[in-house]
């Protein structure tokens, strides 16, 4: 998302919805097979079906629903079946045990009954597995890091299965959880990518610690961490947005995103330490003003300095925040990052702008006709930045939006 895409934001996805148990799953004649073979028949008395043990505590053979017993002998002792017709089934079929695997499974059964349906990879059996494992862990926090303990080493698709789980259970945002997250997202041991899958976690937390924070800081300002690193801003942007809401106070997440903002040697990772503020939309005051006008004289980058110009409009200090873009403006070379400025400066203040957006005009009189476009828009009595925005005759008379995207 570039600076120009002024307030439009998408909320962070939910958790995934619950699936009833009693779903009709779709499943091809060799994938279906292969789930009821597997779970029938596990050698060991944990990846035995409940029946299967039962049979084999009492000394019985297990019988089928016919009577007969593995070896083709009905119960009475009668002749067994010579032939019989292989079942058919088709997309509409129904796994019969799925019923009994739902009311019977347990947390300490689930990976291995789990194993041979999540290999037929049918997505409705999937968002099942995905519903019963967060239901299975509740709201308890022992569960929910024992299942972490399984991601550590899980294979790919088990550790998006149990991350999901996890995702989707009350036990997510408890201490300990978002503890145990952070302890693996930073366990240098751990490959780099599953890291980023446990740091990503952190991003529905209501809140995080001073010292979670910091750990975290000085994580995604590392430039080894690379895609972990980009997660684990975004997680703190995330987090900075939820917590503000509730409690209308940003400042210490705020202050870690301009550190990354100003401080990480990965562009991507400062770029989006900046536009993390500035969906967020939290209020700067001078001290954070400052830090962004930094940013406006030293960044090399166009798109960071784009976005620093956008978060400056959330300045507490509207003159000094108008006396920064007047600044920058003289000091800048980039067209893109001019129109920036003299837009922002708009937004920042409304119709008191216009005497610096008049000067900007001067210093570049490619902006003559969007001085006039404004004054011409504020004379007419709209003051709200949006409706100003969405009157001028182009948001991108500049041609800005084509060269960043």
């Amino acid at each position: 998302m570039t600076p120009e895409s002024l307030h439009r934001s998408a909320p962070p996805p939910g958790p995934p919805a619950r699936r009833v148990p009693k779903i009709a799953i779709p499943l091809g004649a060799v994938a279906l097979l292969a789930a009821v073979a597997l779970l029938a028949r596990g050698s060991g008395a944990d990846s035995a079906t409940p029946d299967a043990r039962q049979a084999s505590a009492s000394g019985q053979r297990p019988t089928g629903p016919s009577g007969a017993d593995s070896s083709g002998h009905t119960g009475q002792g009668g002749p067994a079946r010579s032939t019989e017709k292989a079942p058919r089934f088709n997309k509409t079929t129904c796994w019969q045990d799925l019923e009994r695997f739902n009311d019977t499974v347990t947390l300490k059964t689930f990976r291995e009954w789990a194993a041979p349906l999540l290999a037929s990879r049918d997505p409705l059996v999937i968002e099942y597995l995905k519903g019963r494992l967060a239901e299975l862990i509740g709201n308890d926090e022992g569960r929910a890091t024992e299942v972490l303990g399984w991601a550590r080493e899980a294979a790919p698709a088990e550790f998006k299965l149990l991350m999901a789980g996890l995702r989707g259970s009350q036990a997510l945002t408890l201490p300990k959880v978002a503890a145990q997250l952070t302890s693996l997202g930073l366990d240098e041991s751990i490959d780099i990518g599953r890291r980023a899958g446990f740091l990503d976690e952190l991003q529905r937390m209501p809140k995080l610690e001073p010292e979670v924070l910091d750990k975290l800081t000085h994580f995604a300002k590392d430039a080894s961490s690379g895609e972990a690193g980009w997660v684990t801003t975004r997680a703190i942007g995330r987090v900075m947005q939820e917590d503000l809401t509730r409690t209308g106070n940003a400042k210490p997440y705020l202050d870690k995103l301009l550190t990354l903002g100003t401080e990480s040697l990965d562009e991507k990772v400062r770029y989006l330490a900046l536009e993390m503020e500035m969906h967020a939309g939290a209020p700067l005051d001078t001290q954070a003003t400052e830090r962004l006008a930094k940013v406006l004289t030293t960044e090399g980058s166009e798109e960071v300095r784009q976005v620093a110009a956008h978060d400056l409009s959330m300045a507490q200090d509207k003159q000094q925040a108008l006396d920064i873009y007047a600044k920058a403006f003289a000091a800048e070379k980039d067209l893109c990052v001019r129109w920036a400025l003299f837009r922002f400066a708009a937004r920042t203040a409304g119709k008191d702008a216009l005497p610096v957006m008049a000067e900007m005009a001067v210093t570049d009189p490619r902006f003559q006709g969007d001085y006039h476009d404004f004054d011409r828009l504020y004379a007419s009595g709209i003051v709200d930045f949006d409706r100003i925005w969405f009157s001028l005759p182009t948001d991108d008379p500049h041609g800005c939006l084509d060269r960043h995207e």
